[in-house]
This record gives C-alpha cells, structure tokens and sequence, in this order.
C-alpha cells in the first residue's frame, strides 16, 4: 500500500471538528479494546486532530504533534502506524515470523503460511480473518509491519499454503519516512 508512497501522494489536509474526532476516536476504541485507557493521550479531546487525503482513497490520522497514528483505505478498518505501534505495542495481536523471512517483509512481501508455522514463528491463536495484527520477528524487539490477517490463525496452521497476512505497512516505507504534518 505504501511501497512507492511519497509526499506527492498526498492531496490535501484537513482538520477535523470534534464531532468527526470523536466518532473516529470511538470506532478506534471498539476496534481495538486495549487502547482506550490510552486514547485520550494518543488523541487528547481538546487538541486538534487532522487527515491527511492520500491516493488510492487513503486517509490517515495526524495528532496534535504532527503524528501518523492511524490509517484506512476507504471506509475499511482503522490500522496503526508502526511509529504508534513502537510507542504502544499492545494494541495489536502480535504474529512473529522466522528469521527467514525478515528480509522479504521489509521488502513489502506478504506473509506466506510457511512463516508463520515454522519453528521460530509464533501466532496469537484463534483470530478471525480480517483481523489487524502486528508483525515481529524472532529475536527483535520492535515491529516489522501491519498486516492483515487473509486466513483465520487456525486455517493457517491446517492449510499452511498461500498468503496469511497482507502486509499493508512495513518499516522504511513511503508512510513511515513520511514527515510529521503539523
């Protein structure tokens, strides 16, 4: 999604009145229950919060700071940055992958089902399709990328053939070297 991603990409900017904050700030806390102790630090109620309009009807989030916290294609799921993911790692399942595929994950490839069952990955059980999920990899600390979850965990390890999550955010991508927008 943000392979060949640059400042041209971007269309416009807008601010957000507090209604539209607070609908997004709801539908990011029902997404992902373990933030919303943390929501209102992520995305203070009294602060301007802004979107950056993107190719491809991408649409991210900008706190107060200048930010990337969040982005959707369309109308689709809300998924954190990695920037936000390094500051709260706990909002996402995690899903690790073997040493082996490191290289192809920071190139933007999908995650393949071998991976994810091999003897160095690890996978939170029993998540749906669809679900957004981080991705690490054995012996790191700090994230690889955001995926999406193409098969259920448990179809993964039974089938163990195709693509499992489709990475659709990875580290030194055109969003992550994205400047702050203030």
């Amino acid at each position: 999604m943000f392979k060949k991603f640059d400042e041209s990409n971007v269309s416009g900017v807008t601010q957000l009145k507090s209604s539209v904050q607070k609908a997004i700030k709801n539908k990011i806390v029902d997404q992902f229950p373990n933030i919303s102790d943390y929501i209102d630090e992520i995305l203070p109620k009294k602060e301007a919060i802004k979107t950056l309009k993107c190719h491809e009807h991408i649409e991210v989030v900008i706190g107060p700071n200048g930010d990337h916290l969040f982005f959707r294609q369309r109308d689709g799921l809300y998924i954190p940055t990695l920037k936000l993911i390094q500051k709260y790692p706990f909002i996402c399942p995690l899903m690790q992958v073997d040493k082996g595929a490191i290289t192809f994950v920071l190139s933007g490839a999908n995650i393949m089902c071998p991976g994810l069952t091999s003897k160095g990955a690890i996978m939170t059980p029993d998540l749906p399709v669809d679900s957004v999920v981080t991705v690490i990899a054995e012996s790191k600390q700090h994230a690889l990328s955001m995926g999406i979850l193409k098969m259920s965990t448990n179809d993964i390890a039974k089938i163990n053939r195709g693509i499992a999550i489709e990475n659709v955010h990875f580290l030194n991508d055109g969003l992550w070297r994205l400047k702050a927008y203030k």
